[in-house]
């Protein structure tokens, strides 16, 4: 690491730096002079970002002690931020294990600190009462307090960045409803940060004193109705007064079932957005401005971070979003190859076509595809398909992209993932949305003798069980038109596209 043996930063551990706040730490940690370690357990995720190159990435997980020691050793600061919310029933158990797995392997290593980011519970409620998702926030919080490692645990309520989850979910709900009905914790008084904030307090509580092991309300300085905050991101972006009718019968499952129909946040993630709502959550305190001072207009006010991250949504400016994370249960296997996968089922689609185009042309389209400009081929089925996904709590095609021109390994892409992409080569995305089996999209770009380009297209798809064969031969007949119609498309539109390349 980048400040091993300079004397002067710290070297930090980030968990989750794949995720939405850990891929936004990295940087700011980075920047403030210290060296930085990444777990990951797939470290490949991380090659694209900007910052790939002055931090290190090792592979591992916080269940796996032993891959905890390595990516421990030397480390002066560890942040923990990450949870196995969404990975099912049993999640719980799953965050408490690793909860101690990791206190007791960063007190072995000599760890100076753990700095943790946890949800802001209220202090009236009997903790049985909480939603799972903040219960078990909560737990880790106090496992890590007590692992004989000094901790900060920061808890927070509603962040609000571009590309968080309870920004989009904000955002979406108000823009295209004008007028709603709304469950009642529209009425719950919440008090927003902003992801600015949070990634401040969250550098520096790297350099409190040893004798620092409590938890801290972390908040912006307005407490507000979440009806106030549609209202106030009404006014900031320039929208008119929504008329907002909460009702009592909706439940934190129907809320979510809401949610996911009108925003591109999935039942599995705005469940527990949901339920977190339904008690007020207010700091107690502030008490981290003694170790980490508020400069002039911090933290900032909800109209400014609303500002701010409308700012960088217009700007196209997202560096995360609350999809960097992979989505809970979704297999992550790396594409079947033939030694690996001989004698099991393994069926494709390969589509070719000569592109009358430069590879430059068709380069652009191919990284270009998916989000706003769609994917070249019967829309209606696509949208049929993101619609039946979503019914059955995936994720759908409303993630869109992060970048409406760049795709990096790790970045979510509707509903694939981007597994592989080699410039102007190759760019290979994985499903995510739900399926029987596993499966993948390859796009080729190679050129041609003469000049032009040569485009290769292969879906692949790895059956679970009789129903995953059902499946693909239940949809073959339709991978004419929209395989067959994609590749074509495809080829049309980079014949067409005489821009010159982006630098």
């Amino acid at each position: 690491m980048e400040s091993k043996g300079t004397g002067t930063g710290l070297r930090c551990l980030v968990t989750g730096a794949t995720g939405y706040i850990g891929g936004r730490l990295v940087p700011e940690l980075l920047d403030a002079g210290h060296g930085v370690r990444c777990l990951a357990r797939t470290p490949e995720k991380l090659r694209d970002h900007p910052w790939a190159g002055r931090a290190e990435a090792v592979k591992g997980d916080v269940t796996d002690a032993e891959s905890l020691r390595t990516a421990l050793r030397d480390i002066d600061v560890a942040y923990y931020l990450v949870h196995a919310l969404g990975t099912g029933p049993g999640f719980e158990e799953t965050d408490r294990e690793a909860a101690r797995t990791f206190g007791r392997e960063a007190r072995a290593a000599s760890v100076r600190r753990i700095v943790y980011l946890g949800g802001l519970t209220p202090s009236d409620v009997p903790e049985a009462e909480l939603s799972p998702h903040l219960r078990s926030r909560a737990e880790v919080g106090r496992i890590l307090l007590a692992s004989g490692v000094p901790t900060t645990a920061l808890r927070a309520a509603v962040i609000i960045g571009s590309g968080s989850a309870s920004f989009e979910m904000l955002r979406y709900l108000t823009e295209r409803l004008p007028v709603m009905v709304t469950p009642s914790w529209v009425s719950t008084r919440i008090q927003p940060i902003a992801v600015r904030d949070v990634l401040r307090y969250l550098v520096g509580s790297a350099r409190m004193p040893d004798e620092v092991n409590r938890s801290f309300d972390i908040g912006g300085p307005d407490v507000i109705t979440y009806r106030g905050m549609m209202q106030q991101y009404a006014q900031v972006a320039g929208l008119p007064h929504r008329l907002i009718l909460p009702v009592p019968m909706l439940t934190p499952g129907l809320s979510s079932h809401w949610i996911g129909l009108v925003t591109p946040v999935p039942r599995s993630i705005a469940r527990p957005l949901a339920e977190s709502l339904r008690h007020e959550v207010v700091c107690h305190e502030h008490d981290i401005a003694q170790y980490v001072p508020d400069g002039p207009g911090q933290p900032f006010p909800f109209s400014t971070a609303l500002a701010l991250a409308l700012q960088r949504v217009r700007e196209a400016n997202v560096t995360t979003r609350w999809s960097s994370a992979s989505t809970p249960g979704i297999p992550s296997d790396p594409l079947p190859t033939d030694p690996d996968w001989a004698g099991g089922s393994l069926y494709s689609d390969v589509r070719e076509r000569e592109v009358d185009a430069p590879p430059e042309a068709l380069w652009r389209v191919i990284e270009g595809i998916g989000g706003d400009n769609g994917w070249y081929s019967f829309p209606l089925a696509w949208a049929v398909r993101g619609w039946l996904d979503r019914l059955i709590g995936g994720v759908g095609l409303r993630r869109g992209r992060r970048d409406a021109e760049r795709l990096r390994v790790g970045d979510s892409l509707d509903f694939w993932r981007v597994e592989e992409i080699r410039p102007g080569r190759l760019l290979r995305l994985r499903a995510e949305m739900r399926l029987p089996g596993l499966a993948w999209l390859e796009m080729y770009c190679e050129k041609s003798s003469d000049g032009r380009s040569h485009y290769r297209q292969r879906a692949v798809f790895h059956p679970r069980g009789l129903l995953g064969h059902a499946y693909w031969w239940s949809v073959s007949p339709f991978h004419a038109v929209v395989f067959g119609g994609m590749a074509r498309n495809v080829a049309l539109a980079a014949a067409e596209d005489t821009t010159p390349a982006r630098g």
